[in-house]
């Protein structure tokens, strides 16, 4: 981006920073503050902040199109690809074709040519299937070897799916447990900090649940875990229930029932939460 003017400097946007310079053309350290309101640097912060919410928007849609098994179109993605944003979201995802198998890393896409990967071979190739799919890494067969060959080709990226932590449900278990208290009885000293957490993770809280939507085989299942209800007084403590799934009229699942994606994001929900336990008072206790 250029540089405008600013009363007797120049303004521009660099690495979604302000920068400013005078009218000799030497880089300032920093913006002067009698330019806080000039009508030049405040839209460029007003911008500043645009682009990061649409980045992270962008993050956000790709997750979901992998929490959700959403099928994505190529031509949607040869449409959103010219924009930086969405390239840093999507790049290097792993994707996989219709037939569920891995097709490779996303490093280009082209409305004419199709999608260009680099494939489990280490190859770069080009396909035009007409849709993909981003998986949940708890579907992939071979998360272990993918995270090695990603490791191998410096692979980063910016949507967390690789290197996102997976949980089976046991083989042992019974098929009509419908909670698992595993992650059960973290203790908060006060319940706000408990809801606090939850909207941190970027979880929802609802009638006393953190809860967290997954949509798995076109069905909706929401992983649920007690936190207690906002009542106008949140100085009491808390602590972390069971956590249990239900289907979208809001039955109880059996774990029979529960997907591996709605398990594993649910139990990803619940090590979350409980991760920011008050450990201080536990070791008291113990």
């Amino acid at each position: 981006m250029g540089w405008v003017p600013a009363g007797d400097y120049e303004v521009a946007l660099e690495a979604g920073k302000v920068v400013c310079r005078n009218g000799k053309g030497r880089r300032l350290k920093s913006v002067p503050a009698k330019l806080k309101d000039d009508p030049a640097v405040v839209g460029l912060r007003q911008l500043t902040e645009w682009l990061e919410r649409h980045e992270r928007r962008c993050l956000t849609d790709v997750e979901q199109w992998m929490v959700r098994s959403l099928p994505v179109p190529t031509a949607v993605l040869a449409r959103v690809w010219p924009d930086p944003a969405w390239q840093a979201a999507l790049r290097d995802v792993v994707v996989t074709g219709a037939d569920g198998g891995v097709a490779g890393f996303l490093r280009d896409v082209d409305p004419e040519r199709g999608l260009g990967l680099v494939d489990v071979d280490g190859d770069t190739v080009r396909i035009a299937p007409d849709i993909v799919h981003v998986p949940h890494p708890v579907l992939l067969e071979d998360l272990d070897e993918l995270r090695e060959f990603a490791v191998e080709l410096e692979v980063r990226q910016n949507v967390e799916q690789l290197f996102r932590e997976v949980w089976h449900r046991p083989a042992g278990l019974a098929p009509d447990t419908t909670s698992m208290d595993t992650y059960a009885g973290g203790v908060f000293k006060e319940l706000r900090f408990l809801h606090g957490r939850v909207t941190q993770l970027g979880y929802r809280s609802r009638g006393g649940y953190a809860v967290c939507p997954v949509v798995e085989d076109g069905a909706g299942v929401e992983a649920r875990i007690w936190i207690g209800e906002h009542d106008g007084y949140d100085a009491y403590d808390t602590e972390t229930g069971p956590l249990g799934w239900t289907d979208a009229s809001g039955r109880a699942l059996t774990a029979a029932e529960v997907g591996p994606v709605a398990w594993s994001e649910g139990m990803r929900m619940a090590a979350a939460l409980y991760a920011g336990r008050d450990v201080e008072d536990e070791e008291r206790a113990a």
